[in-house]
């Protein structure tokens, strides 16, 4: 194969997306987005896991769900529940933030495992209502954050990643352990390299806030 057939090759995969790093380009102002607010409970700042970094975490979530009724994009509340020592339903630690529990969500989700995606049904709502780009914000970035946004992806939705506006602790087992900034910017690089339109909070609400 000589060189121009080559090059006319990869241009018409390129094209379709075939080899591409990223999500097919699409203009934001024609998104149609929904901000899931994931885990934004009580056990994440009095409970057993409370969140250390970024500082600023929570004072990022609130502007980012105050933009998104603005710009009336929907807005998702993700619960957790478990059976273990966290997030047990019914205690103080298993309830929502002070600073989100009175938000009023479109769609509320409770969910069992890390995904929001596993056992809910927020794809068969995002589909109903023509949602294509759905926005992550909570906790935690590498776990429940991470995994979402991952099937997000999978399920062929564009993802956006509120940098500023999710968070973690350190954590330390027999893996290793890592602190709270090394979990966060690790998680931030992997989604940017694949799964999500990494951004911070300023930047979203500027992006959602231009006018067509």
């Amino acid at each position: 194969m000589n060189r121009r057939n080559a090059l006319k090759i990869a241009t018409l995969f390129a094209a379709s997306g075939v080899i591409a790093d990223t999500l097919p380009i699409k203009s934001q102002n024609t998104k149609k987005r929904a901000l899931l607010v994931i885990d934004v409970q009580n056990e994440y700042f009095t409970g057993l896991l409370p969140v250390t970094y970024p500082h600023n975490s929570t004072s990022n979530i609130v502007p980012a769900i105050q933009a998104a009724s603005d710009a009336h994009i929907p807005i998702i509340m993700v619960q957790h529940t478990a059976k273990a020592k966290a997030f047990v339903k019914g205690t103080e630690g298993w309830e929502l933030h002070e600073s989100v529990k009175n938000i009023k969500a479109s769609h509320t989700i409770e969910k069992t495992m890390a995904s929001s995606f596993v056992g809910t049904d927020l794809e068969a709502w995002l589909r109903k209502n023509y949602i294509d780009t759905v926005v992550i914000s909570g906790y935690m970035t590498q776990h429940c954050c991470d995994t979402t946004a991952r099937y997000a992806h999978h399920l062929g939705f564009n993802v956006e990643f509120l940098s500023d506006a999710t968070g973690t602790l350190a954590f330390e087992n027999k893996g290793g352990k890592a602190t709270a900034e090394e979990l966060h910017r690790a998680t931030l690089v992997e989604q940017a390299f694949r799964f999500s339109n990494v951004m911070s909070t300023q930047a979203w609400i500027d992006t959602i806030s231009v006018k067509i």
